[in-house]
Protein backbone atom coordinates (compact mmCIF):
# COMPACT_ATOMS: atom_id res chain seq x y z
CA UNK A 1 0.00 0.00 0.00
CA UNK A 2 0.89 3.62 -0.64
CA UNK A 3 1.52 5.98 2.18
CA UNK A 4 -1.58 8.56 2.41
CA UNK A 5 -0.14 12.39 2.06
CA UNK A 6 -2.42 13.86 4.45
CA UNK A 7 -0.19 17.55 4.54
CA UNK A 8 -2.61 18.79 7.47
CA UNK A 9 -1.81 15.18 9.49
CA UNK A 10 -5.62 14.96 10.34
CA UNK A 11 -6.76 12.30 8.31
CA UNK A 12 -7.74 9.59 10.02
CA UNK A 13 -6.51 7.63 6.69
CA UNK A 14 -3.21 5.86 6.45
CA UNK A 15 -2.63 4.32 3.38
CA UNK A 16 -4.21 3.29 -0.34
CA UNK A 17 -3.88 1.28 -2.77
CA UNK A 18 -5.25 1.65 -6.36
CA UNK A 19 -6.44 -1.03 -8.96
CA UNK A 20 -8.28 -0.40 -11.92
CA UNK A 21 -11.98 -1.02 -10.94
CA UNK A 22 -11.27 -0.48 -7.07
CA UNK A 23 -9.43 1.25 -3.97
CA UNK A 24 -7.94 -0.13 -1.18
CA UNK A 25 -8.18 2.28 2.07
CA UNK A 26 -6.09 1.39 5.39
CA UNK A 27 -7.52 3.67 8.41
CA UNK A 28 -5.26 4.66 11.02
CA UNK A 29 -7.09 2.08 13.23
CA UNK A 30 -5.99 -0.57 11.45
CA UNK A 31 -9.28 -1.68 9.31
CA UNK A 32 -9.03 -1.65 5.33
CA UNK A 33 -12.10 -1.72 3.31
CA UNK A 34 -12.36 -2.01 -0.76
CA UNK A 35 -14.61 0.45 -2.61
CA UNK A 36 -14.88 -0.43 -6.19
CA UNK A 37 -17.03 0.36 -9.08
CA UNK A 38 -19.92 -2.05 -8.37
CA UNK A 39 -20.51 -1.42 -4.40
CA UNK A 40 -19.58 2.50 -4.99
CA UNK A 41 -19.51 3.45 -8.58
CA UNK A 42 -17.51 4.50 -11.16
CA UNK A 43 -17.80 8.32 -10.19
CA UNK A 44 -16.95 7.71 -6.52
CA UNK A 45 -14.32 5.28 -6.73
CA UNK A 46 -12.61 8.06 -10.07
CA UNK A 47 -12.90 10.47 -7.62
CA UNK A 48 -11.49 8.49 -4.43
CA UNK A 49 -8.34 7.75 -6.31
CA UNK A 50 -8.17 11.09 -7.23
CA UNK A 51 -7.89 12.57 -3.89
CA UNK A 52 -5.91 10.00 -2.91
CA UNK A 53 -2.97 10.95 -5.06
CA UNK A 54 -3.72 14.15 -4.21
CA UNK A 55 -3.21 13.60 -0.57
CA UNK A 56 -5.96 14.98 0.80
CA UNK A 57 -9.79 15.14 1.03
CA UNK A 58 -10.09 11.69 0.69
CA UNK A 59 -11.55 10.95 4.72
CA UNK A 60 -14.10 13.53 3.74
CA UNK A 61 -15.23 12.13 0.93
CA UNK A 62 -15.85 8.77 2.67
CA UNK A 63 -17.49 10.14 5.48
CA UNK A 64 -20.07 12.33 3.13
CA UNK A 65 -20.23 9.86 -0.14
CA UNK A 66 -19.27 6.61 0.18
CA UNK A 67 -18.98 5.25 4.06
CA UNK A 68 -21.33 2.33 3.78
CA UNK A 69 -21.20 1.44 0.41
CA UNK A 70 -17.58 -0.50 0.66
CA UNK A 71 -17.57 -3.53 -1.41
CA UNK A 72 -15.94 -5.64 1.70
CA UNK A 73 -13.91 -5.00 4.86
CA UNK A 74 -10.35 -6.67 4.35
CA UNK A 75 -9.45 -6.21 7.99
Amino acid sequence: MRRYGDPEGTSSIRAFELSVDSITVEFSDGTVFLYNHSSTGLANVQQMKQLALNGQGLDHYITHYARKAHAAQLH
